[in-house]
């Protein structure tokens, strides 16, 4: 028999990526860029692919390297990862004993319960205020036997964030046992001016880690590379217990071209703000509510009515070939998440959607 815990998590489902019989998919679904990868990031990748008999670099050094001279940091802190989840789920088994908690907020990424469950830990759910994390009700759930608490900022799904003052005063509150996470998969999309990633607060203390991913703006999803920035002492404890080849040499050589090429993430942050920005303001012009969102993606809000709610709406977007993702599993059952994509896919969106609204309306 598996230990306890175990059986208690709820496997990650990750959104739908097909639509049978439609003639045309645009996948809107996982947050990917509609820009692709850097051209640098291919060439790297392609020039590595002759080595693929070979293990890669057990320490992913050109990676780091690469990370701590776009962000100059000391490569010594940095830690990579088989995507930003493998890293969060490290941290939990590294600081989590049986009956531990580890604190998430409801609508908070769904690894989270998985990471503290898998350690054998207790998750602990505390509200939010608004769809955005509230510190004080953290501050408030913290008990002698919390011992780690992640924060996703901005958040998935809800595209919300905290300001770098409340998470400034939300580690000043913790006790100095408590690993606070910051993670950070969607930072490079954040154009609010009061926001910070986290990477002051990581180098200034002693119990603060920040994760980032190659997943999203990067667009290398499919090579699974994530890196984090934590004081040494962590970054010791992870290093002893994630795996001795953990991320691929095809995936150190396209991750550290991508982090290089500052350009290819400007047209992508640039891009995202456009049609952010004009996708939320169509579909408000629909009558639906959308969360703000300073993310890559818009979270919607359907009637909790039949023939207008999000799985309706969801199953008319299928059945044209416009893939979104449901967000039940976060607690949102009348709501839908959708990507920004490429022009195309953003007008299929807003057209369909257009007609199930006024279609539903009659």
């Amino acid at each position: 028999m598996p230990r306890p815990g175990v059986l208690a998590i709820e496997a990650y489902v990750p959104g739908k990526s097909g639509a049978p019989g439609a003639h045309k998919v645009h996948k809107l679904s996982s947050n990917e860029t509609p820009l692709g990868p850097s051209p640098k990031a291919l060439a790297a990748l392609q020039a590595a692919a002759g080595k693929l008999a070979l293990y890669p670099d057990g320490n992913a050094t050109e990676l780091r390297s690469a990370i701590a001279a776009r962000y100059g940091l000391d490569p010594a802190r940095i830690v990579c990862g088989a995507g930003s989840d493998e890293l969060l789920s490290n941290l939990a088994y590294a600081y989590l004993a049986p009956g531990d908690e580890g604190i998430f907020t409801e609508h908070g990424f769904l690894v989270y319960r998985i990471a503290i469950l898998a350690a054998g830990g207790m998750p602990v759910v505390v509200p939010e205020r608004d769809l955005t994390a509230d510190v004080d009700a953290i501050l408030a759930a913290v008990t002698p036997r919390t011992r780690i608490v992640y924060i996703a900022n901005p958040n998935n799904p809800t595209g919300t964030y905290l300001s770098f003052e409340e998470v400034r005063r939300l580690h000043a509150g913790l006790p100095g046992n408590v690993l606070l996470v910051l993670d950070g998969a969607y930072a490079e999309y954040v154009r609010a001016n009061d926001y910070s990633a986290g990477l002051e607060l990581v180098l200034d203390s002693d119990n603060v880690v920040m994760t980032r991913t190659f997943s999203k703006i990067h667009g290398l999803a499919t090579l699974r590379i994530g890196w984090m920035v934590a004081p040494p002492e962590v970054a010791d404890a992870v290093n002893r217990i994630r795996g001795p080849f953990n991320v691929s040499g095809i995936g150190i050589a396209a991750g550290a071209a991508a982090i290089a090429d500052e350009a290819h993430v400007a047209a992508a942050i640039a891009h995202n703000e456009d049609w952010l920005r004009r996708m939320s303001e169509r579909v408000s012009d629909l009558g639906l509510r959308v969360t703000p969102s300073v993310a890559n993606f818009l979270l919607v809000h359907f009637p909790n009515e039949p023939g207008r709610n999000a799985a309706d709406a969801d199953a008319f977007l299928t059945a044209r070939g416009i893939i979104v993702r449901r967000v039940a599993a976060y607690g949102l059952p009348n709501a839908l998440r959708v990507t920004v994509g490429a022009e195309e896919a953003n007008e299929a969106f807003l057209d369909a959607l257009t007609a199930f609204v006024e279609g539903a309306r009659g």
